[in-house]
C-alpha cells in the first residue's frame, strides 16, 4: 500500500501500554499480528481506492466499504464475519442566521471497523479545518481511561461511542435552550411573530434531524453488548467493560427520550403560537367592533337630527344641545361598558 495523502493518524498499544504513534498505515497489518497489541489507525475523507487498499488488507467486507462511501448512510452496527461495522454520526449546532429557516444541524459520518484487536476510525468533514468530530476528544478519553485498553478494542470502539453520544447530548442541550428562548418570547406582546415563527420551523427541522440519528443509537449499543453476552465472555475484565457500556447505553436512552421530549415541547410552542394569534385576533376584532358601535351613535344621533322635517328642538340652538348631549353620552357609556368588559 503506497502512503496516502489523506491525514492519516495511528496508535499502537501492548498489553494495554502504548507503544508506538504515527506510524504508517501501511505498517498497521503488520502490528495487528504481533501478540497482544491493540492498533488504531484514522482516516479522514479517504479516497475509493485508498478504502479499497485497506479493506482487501485488513479483510473488511465490501457491503461496509460501501456504506463508508454512501453519504447518507444511516445510523447501524452490522457484524460481519472477522469485524463489526459501525455507522454513527458526530454532531453540533452551525450559527444561526437571522431570518433563516435553513437547518443549522452539522453531522460528521464516523463509520468505524471493529477487528479483534483493532479499530478503524473513516471520518468525513465537510470542512477539515473546523470538524465536527474532533479526535483529540477520543484520543484524550482513551489517555484518561488508559488501564481499559487492556481489554482490547471494545475499549477503542467505547471509547469513540462515548465522545459520539456526549456530542449529540451537547446538540441537544442547545436545542433545548433554543426552545426555551421561544417559550419567553411566545407571551411577549413585543415579539416579532414572523421571526417566532420562522425559529420554530427551524428547529422542528433540526429536531426531525437529530432523532434520526440519536433514536438508533440505543440499537448500535445494544448490538455491540449483545455480541458480547453471545460469544459467552464472561472474564472480570469482560464485566468491567460491559459496565461501562451499560453507562453508555443509559446516556443513550436518555438522549433519545429527551429529543422525544423537546420534540413534544416545538410541538406544543407551534401549535400555542398559533392559539394565541387566534385570541389576539379576537381581540382586535372586539376592539374594532366597540369602537364601530361608539362611532356609530353620533353617526344615527345626526343623521337623525339632520332630517328635513319638523322634531322637538327644529331650527333651534336647544336641538343642537341636545343632539350633542345624546351622542356624547351614548358614546361615553359604550366606551365605559367595552372598557368594563375588556373589549377596548
Amino acid at each position: 500500500m503506497t502512503t496516502p495523502a489523506t491525514p492519516v493518524r495511528t496508535r499502537a498499544w501492548v498489553d494495554g501500554v502504548l507503544e508506538a504513534q504515527g506510524f504508517p498505515l501501511e505498517d498497521v497489518s503488520h502490528r495487528l499480528r504481533q501478540p497482544g497489541a491493540l492498533v488504531w489507525a484514522d482516516l479522514l475523507n479517504p479516497g475509493v481506492d485508498l478504502l479499497a487498499q485497506l479493506a482487501d488488507e485488513l479483510g473488511f467486507d465490501k457491503r461496509a466499504v460501501e456504506d463508508v462511501v454512501e453519504h447518507n448512510e444511516r445510523t447501524k452496527a452490522t457484524r460481519y464475519a472477522t469485524h463489526t461495522f459501525v455507522t454513527a454520526y458526530a454532531t453540533a449546532l452551525g450559527p444561526q442566521i437571522p431570518g433563516s429557516i435553513e437547518s443549522r444541524l452539522l453531522k460528521s459520518k464516523v463509520s468505524i471497523f471493529v477487528l479483534p484487536d483493532g479499530v478503524v476510525t473513516v471520518r468525513r468533514e465537510s470542512d477539515c479545518r473546523q470538524p465536527v468530530f474532533d479526535i483529540d476528544d477520543v484520543v484524550r478519553h482513551w489517555d484518561d481511561n488508559a488501564d481499559l485498553l487492556r481489554l482490547g478494542s471494545r475499549a477503542l470502539l467505547h471509547g469513540i461511542l462515548d465522545v459520539v453520544v456526549d456530542g449529540q447530548f451537547d446538540t441537544i442541550q442547545e436545542l433545548d435552550d433554543a426552545i426555551e428562548g421561544l417559550e419567553d418570547g411566545l407571551f411577549d406582546d413585543k415579539a416579532q411573530t414572523r421571526q417566532l415563527q420562522r425559529d420554530t420551523y427551524r428547529l422542528r427541522k433540526e429536531l426531525v434531524e437529530l432523532r434520526r440519528i440519536v433514536l438508533p443509537m440505543r440499537e448500535v449499543v445494544n448490538t455491540i453488548m449483545r455480541r458480547s453476552a453471545e460469544a459467552g465472555l464472561e472474564s472480570k475484565d469482560t464485566v468491567e467493560l460491559n459496565s461501562w457500556y451499560q453507562d453508555l447505553y443509559d446516556h443513550v436512552i436518555r438522549a433519545g427520550e429527551w429529543t422525544e421530549s423537546l420534540r413534544d415541547m416545538i410541538t406544543t410552542v407551534f401549535e400555542t403560537n398559533l392559539s394565541l394569534q387566534d385570541a389576539r385576533l379576537n381581540t382586535i376584532m372586539k376592539k374594532l367592533t366597540g369602537w364601530a358601535a361608539i362611532i356609530a351613535v353620533p353617526t344615527l344621533v345626526t343623521g337623525w337630527y339632520g332630517q328635513n322635517i319638523p322634531y322637538p328642538g327644529f331650527n333651534e340652538f336647544s336641538g343642537v344641545v341636545t343632539s350633542a348631549l345624546v351622542s356624547v353620552g351614548t358614546s361615553v357609556a359604550l366606551y365605559l361598558g367595552f372598557r368594563h368588559r375588556n373589549w377596548i
